[in-house]
C-alpha cells in the first residue's frame, strides 16, 4: 500500500488527503471510497482524512536520518517509571475505545489478512490492532516507547500471531529503520496527533 498526502493546515483543522492506488483500494475494499471522509478528534490536531491512494516510489526521509539520533531528538528519553506508567494506563485507559469501534476496524481491516503480508504499524502502542491482521501476517510494529513493548508482544500473542511474525522497534515515525518499498501496507491509527513532524511522518 502506498500513500500519497497532500496537506494544508487551517486555523482549526488540519487536513490530510490519501490517495489509494488500486492495489491499495483492493486492500481496503469497499469500507473506503475514493473521496470518502473519516473525521478523528485525536489529542491536539482536530483532523480530517479523505481517502483516495496513489504510488510513492522512495521516502521522503533524508539518507542521513540515523533512527536513534531522530529518535532521541524528537523523543528524547523518559525516566523508566514515566514510560511504563504511560504504557500501563494507554492499555487500559483504551479498551472501551477499542470496544467500541471494534465493527469498524474489523470492515476497515478485512481485507488485511492475507497470508504472507509484511505490515508495519507506526505507533504501535499497547498492539490493538493486532488482532485485526490475521496470523499469516508479518508485523513491524513501532513505537517510542519502549515500555509498549510487554504489552504489544502480549497483544500479538493474545491474536494468535506467531512469535516469530511480531517484531517491535522502538523508533519514531518521522525515521523509520525499514528500507522503502519492503511493507505490503502501513498503518498508523490515534498516531498523527502525536509525532513531532506530520509531513515528514506521512
Amino acid at each position: 500500500m502506498f500513500l500519497g498526502i497532500s496537506s494544508s493546515l487551517s486555523s482549526d483543522h488540519f487536513k490530510i488527503k490519501l490517495n489509494l492506488n488500486p492495489v491499495s483500494s483492493q486492500l481496503i475494499g469497499n469500507h473506503a471510497k475514493p473521496g470518502s471522509k473519516i473525521c478523528c478528534l485525536c489529542g491536539r490536531r482536530p483532523f480530517v482524512i479523505s481517502t483516495a491512494l496513489i504510488p510513492l516510489h522512495q521516502s521522503n526521509a533524508s539518507a542521513s536520518d540515523d533512527p536513534i539520533a531522530v529518535l532521541n531528538r524528537v523523543h528524547p528519553p523518559r525516566p523508566d517509571w514515566y514510560e511504563e506508567f504511560y504504557a500501563a494506563a494507554m492499555d487500559a485507559s483504551m479498551k472501551s475505545y477499542e470496544a467500541e469501534i471494534a465493527g469498524y476496524k474489523s470492515q476497515l481491516f478485512a481485507n488485511l489478512t492475507e497470508k504472507n503480508a509484511k505490515i508495519l504499524e507506526v505507533g504501535i502502542g499497547t498492539g490493538p490492532n493486532l488482532k485485526y491482521y490475521g496470523s499469516g501476517a508479518t508485523i513491524v510494529g513501532v513505537d517510542p516507547n519502549r515500555k509498549m513493548e510487554k504489552y504489544a508482544k502480549a497483544a500479538a500473542q493474545a491474536s494468535g500471531l506467531p512469535e516469530t511474525k511480531f517484531k517491535f522497534i522502538h523508533a519514531v515515525a518521522e525515521a523509520l529503520p525499514v528500507s522503502d518499498a519492503s511493507m505490503d501496507a502501513v498503518v498508523g491509527t490515534l498516531v498523527l496527533c502525536s509525532v513531532n513532524d506530520v509531513n515528514k511522518t506521512l
